[in-house]
């Protein structure tokens, strides 16, 4: 028999071990009368708190009414799309990337932690001393149950998990112990969202708890958080932790000890008491059987995590890098404004936007007294443009009749696709095949620009099927059949001949056609094309006139009057040419192929929009 199984059957046998051990009630039955007594007087005063309102009712009557059914990670198919995340690009993830990989449900033999098997790498006199070493206000206790959470968490949860987790946490957990340090509570409280949510703002348990911090609608309401058609603050992690720190505040003035106050969190005062009764005890060990099953390993949890994330590194636990933004303005909106208005003129992708105001449910800002969060880069171009930005197609983005058939964005089921680059593609193009923007292109695969390489793998989040991809071939009888099957159905052939400045994507966008079957309908290997060379086109959007090949004429003559043209004048920047011509300013830098550090010349000309 191993040294490790000495010294852990032993352990089994022994009443657990706490950290700073309550004091045993002992002595005459004097006394003991006098505790019954003051037992009760303690219960009175408590029903007396309730009836106060101090502690909201939906969390004294119904499991089904409190902060979080039982489920630590879940989130379930009808709020965000459930998404496999197969490749990891460079080690860094962006919020949007991460929330994703957390979409997998944990075993449900994790609720039931007393029942399981587990070994640990660690003698028990390690875990006892690092905890005791956290000198925590907290009391951590240290069981076999404890003990089975922090070896699920340091050996049994993946390394991809348990890493995102942690990557997570170091942008979180420093906000966190700031709400808790507001509110003069221990800062240890912050590890309740790592074992609620796993850090996921998104997170929806099967009774409905949403956000981080895993509020039900009812007790988010009595919070003061706010919940309507547009705007559901359990989705922002800063505000709902605010909430969760008076609940928490709540919960100890009842009780008196943390234990059950954390306790309470996951199941409700009301089942807490009630436990209480049936044990005729408050110490949490002795109600501990009498409590919901999924509660009884939230406070083990509560520990596992706490000791996860001090002492990851003695287990060669590896938190995954994380982008997020070095610096965030919190800004006030005085009027609706919606996301696609924003990241139009500004330039920041949609779900950067949802990622960092994930309140807002249908990408839509009420207005005051509501604060938009930005990333500081983008803040002075939302200040010197804000007017502008209200009114950008507000008549397409608030059409009361569109508003009214829209749901949640988040709601909406986005497939996740991995794309490899090849030879002549450019991100432009690649978004343009899958009905993407190149800023949510960037911001999915943390690109700080448009250079790809060939061989890349791409991430890409579409509600639709890309536009269909013919490999190139050597012009025989199978690229033959390939390329008749990618023309389609009821097209006009057409011959375009190539003039100076156009670009095969140029081309493409004119006659709305792919990029991808301009190659395949012409034995293009690359993007390169030459002036004066032929290519064929099919296209449903051809005037009814070209249904005959074109001369090169009628050609020239099409494609100098297929764009709007600016010329640059003194004082102009990207910027101002696109809010004065109402076109968003990454439409105008696609068109011509610039991006936000190209330099224009006065007299140059520019592409403006389609004809």
């Amino acid at each position: 028999m191993s040294m490790k199984k000495i010294l852990l059957i032993p352990f089994l046998f022994l009443p657990f071990i706490t950290i700073n051990a309550q004091e045993k009630v002992t002595g005459t039955r004097k006394q003991m009368i006098q505790e019954i007594l003051s037992l009760r007087k303690e219960l009175s005063d408590l029903q007396a708190i309730i009836d106060q309102n101090n502690i909201p009712l939906s969390d004294t009557l119904t499991v089904n009414d409190t902060l979080n059914w039982g489920n630590y990670y879940t989130n379930y198919p009808g709020f965000r799309d459930e998404i496999e995340i197969p490749i990891n690009t460079d080690s860094l993830l962006s919020i949007f990337y991460l929330q994703r990989s957390l979409h997998h449900n944990i075993p449900d033999d994790f609720m039931d932690i007393d029942n399981l098997d587990m070994v640990a790498d660690l003698p028990d006199s390690v875990y006892i001393s690092r905890l005791t070493a956290l000198n925590s206000i907290i009391t951590l206790p240290y069981n076999a149950t404890v003990r089975n959470s922090i070896v699920f968490y340091t050996q049994r949860m993946s390394s991809e998990r348990i890493g995102t987790i942690l990557g997570l946490a170091t942008y979180y957990m420093p906000i966190f112990e700031e709400i808790f340090d507001q509110h003069d509570m221990p800062l240890e409280l912050k590890a309740v969202a790592i074992i609620e949510s796993a850090l996921n703002p998104v997170a929806v348990s099967r009774a409905k708890a949403r956000g981080m911090w895993q509020f039900m609608h009812r007790t988010a309401l009595q919070y003061d958080l706010t919940i309507n058609s547009y705007v559901d603050e359990r989705y922002d992690p800063i505000v709902s932790g605010h909430a969760a720190a008076k609940y928490l505040k709540d919960a100890y003035t009842i009780f008196g000890d943390w234990a059950l106050a954390i306790s309470s969190y996951n199941c409700g005062a009301g089942n807490v008491n009630k436990a209480i009764r049936r044990a005729g005890s408050r110490s949490f060990w002795d109600i501990y059987p009498y409590l919901p099953r999924e509660t009884r390993g939230y406070l083990p949890a509560f520990v596992a995590a706490l000791y996860t994330l001090t002492y990851y590194k003695e287990h060669g636990i590896k938190p995954l890098r994380i982008e997020m933004p070095t610096h965030l303005d919190t800004l006030h909106v005085s009027q609706k404004v919606h996301f696609e208005q924003i990241a139009e003129l500004t330039g920041i992708s949609v779900d950067e936007l949802r990622d960092l105001n994930p309140q807002y449910i249908r990408d839509v800002i009420p207005g005051r007294p509501f604060i938009l969060r930005l990333p500081h880069q983008y803040t002075p171009l939302f200040v010197d443009n804000e007017k502008e930005i209200y009114t950008y197609n507000e008549n397409t983005y608030f059409n009361p009749i569109l508003l009214a058939q829209s749901t949640s964005p988040a709601t909406a089921a986005r497939n996740q696709l991995v794309h490899t680059v090849r030879s002549g593609e450019t991100l432009g193009g690649i978004a343009l095949r899958y009905r993407v923007k190149v800023s949510d292109l960037q911001y999915w695969n943390n690109l700080k620009n448009t250079t790809i390489r060939i061989g890349q793998k791409l991430v890409i989040y579409s509600a639709q099927a890309p536009a269909p991809q013919t490999t190139t071939s050597t012009p025989t009888s199978s690229s033959t059949a390939s390329n008749a099957s990618s023309i389609p159905a009821n097209s006009t052939k057409i011959t375009h001949e190539v003039k100076s400045g156009e670009t095969l994507g140029l081309i493409a966008q004119k006659y709305r056609v792919s990029t991808a079957n301009l190659q395949s309908w012409n034995n293009i290997k690359g993007t390169t094309i030459r002036v004066g060379q032929k290519l064929t086109v099919y296209t449903q959007n051809a005037p009814a006139s070209t249904n005959v090949t074109t001369t090169a004429a009628a050609t020239a003559s099409a494609s100098n009057a297929s764009f709007q043209w600016y010329t640059i004048k003194k004082g102009d920047t990207l910027w101002s040419i696109a809010s004065n011509h109402g076109v968003s300013l990454n439409d105008l830098m696609a068109l011509n192929g610039l991006n936000r550090d190209s330099k224009i010349i006065v007299g140059n000309r520019l592409k403006i929009k389609p004809l």
